[in-house]
């Protein structure tokens, strides 16, 4: 195995590393990296610029604040980041909420290391996208056959669940509520992941930026499943705040809620991290859809429904 130190600045690249075996090749990581639960020991490098446990509306004006005033969400610990010594950077170019961002790990690096570091930026989309990402990881670590052993594997899992769904037609509409105040559904790659197990999402597109949307299109759209997986929240997070839906004018009136088909995921470890657990949230996805066809044991720990 190479003598690669690398620093990992966002929770899907730890995933990726450590799916491809380089676990013990990392020095660093970001202060949202905790899966596997065994890089907890490596030093973290970054923290949120606000305090913990902000409400979701809370989260979001800060979060515009220090975009608007041009300030990192993120700081980074440039003196750590030195002392690590890393030679692989890996952060990401798709959302500066979500994890430390391109434009920053390139300032804290500038005149820091003595040896220059290459630095990956994942940008994902869409599944294929999220699979080339773990090529691009596995290509500057000397481990393109891991990586094509690993999207086999996850690649055939996603079969499994295309297959049996292959004379299935009817596919219910989904709302995916990925932040809840101000009111924001899954765009990205959760459309696809989706239509994947069986469903159509609504008000957002593949491949496209979440969308804030307002209380009304939903309701105009009236979904057939309700499925909450706010960005970063645990479903116990989410559950101390699932009362901003609740409250919603009509909510109860809603064709999902009637027939008792809304859902809480584990947005912060499934849905919103780009890396082999990507497959996972699949899997979540077809147990809520088609739970006559699919018990994959995710129900409970990455899912629960949620009765008014």
């Amino acid at each position: 195995m190479s003598d690669h130190r690398i620093l990992s600045l966002l929770p899907a690249a730890t995933e990726i590393v450590c799916a491809l075996g380089f676990e013990e090749k990392m020095v660093g990581r970001s202060h949202e990296c905790d899966y596997p639960e065994t890089v907890a020991h490596f030093p973290i490098c970054s923290e949120a610029n606000f305090p913990d446990n902000l409400s979701s509306a809370d989260i979001d004006k800060n979060v515009k604040e220090l975009l608007k005033e041009a300030l990192s969400i993120y700081a980074i610990n440039r003196e750590l980041i030195k002392n690590l010594a890393p030679d692989i950077v890996i952060t990401q170019a798709q959302c500066e909420v979500c994890a430390v961002s391109l434009e920053n790990v390139e300032l804290a690096l500038k005149d820091e290391l003595e040896n220059a570091a290459k630095v990956i930026s994942l940008q994902p989309n869409s599944l294929e996208d999220i699979y080339n990402n773990i090529r691009e990881v596995a290509a500057a670590l000397g481990a393109d056959t891991a990586a094509e052993q690993l999207i086999d594997e996850l690649d055939e899992r996603v079969g499994i669940i295309r297959h049996k769904l292959k004379f299935i037609e009817t596919k219910p509409r989904i709302a995916c509520i990925e932040w809840l105040e101000p009111l924001m559904v899954a765009g990205n790659w959760i459309p696809e992941l989706v239509n994947i197990a069986g469903g159509n999402a609504i008000l957002a597109d593949a491949g496209k930026h979440s969308p804030f949307v307002q209380w009304p299109d939903i309701q105009q759209a009236d979904p057939d499943i309700m499925l909450v997986m706010p960005c970063g929240f645990s479903i116990e997070r989410t559950i101390k705040e699932i009362h901003l839906l609740l409250q919603l004018p009509a909510f109860a009136e809603m064709k999902a809620i009637k027939n008792n088909r809304l859902y809480i995921a584990d947005g912060n470890q499934y849905f919103n991290r780009p890396g082999p657990r990507i497959v996972d949230s699949i899997e979540i996805l077809a147990e809520i859809i088609n739970p006559k066809q699919f018990i994959f044991g995710y129900e409970g720990n990455g899912w629960v429904k949620f009765t008014v």
